[in-house]
């Protein structure tokens, strides 16, 4: 997965998450990594991110590493986001990165999704640290996948 073309999607695609500064920084086949910046785009009324960016941010670390892992299989499948919890631990200021490493529980649950032909769900996590590596908040967001039939 190319970083400078997703992120070009992101610009035509999700506009807000582009607007608000969110960026792929890196992606391999274990990790994916986003930041976003706070600047005034993104603020709340109390000097720190808004916590809906800090979501988008988040939510794009998994579904790209998630997509890229996808991108590897020779049958489509089709995913949604169902459900994700987020909590807040230190008011978001600075460059904060986003981190999702749960290349593990994705080939699993691709493989249950091939062997069975069903929905699979799969919660993947996010971290969200500052440039002190302060946490300063963390999602789980649970993607449903299921392998579409062959037309």
């Amino acid at each position: 997965m190319d970083v400078k073309k997703l992120n070009l999607f992101l610009m035509f695609k999700l506009p807000s998450a582009y607007l608000a500064g969110v960026r792929l920084k890196n992606i391999n086949k274990e990790r994916s990594e986003v930041e976003v910046r706070y600047r005034w785009i993104n603020q709340n009324p109390f000097k720190s991110m808004y916590f809906a960016v800090q979501s988008m941010a988040a939510e794009l670390s998994t579904g790209t590493l998630l997509l890229n892992a996808l991108e590897r299989e020779e049958s489509k499948f089709s995913t949604l986001v169902v459900d994700h919890q987020g909590s807040f631990t230190k008011k978001a200021t600075g460059r904060i990165r986003f981190v999702c490493q749960d290349d593990e529980v994705i080939e699993k649950a691709i493989q249950e999704a091939k062997a069975t032909g069903e929905g699979v769900r799969l919660s993947l996590k996010s971290k969200g640290v500052d440039q002190h590596g302060d946490e300063v908040s963390s999602y789980q967001f649970t993607w449903s996948i299921k392998q579409k039939k062959a037309q």
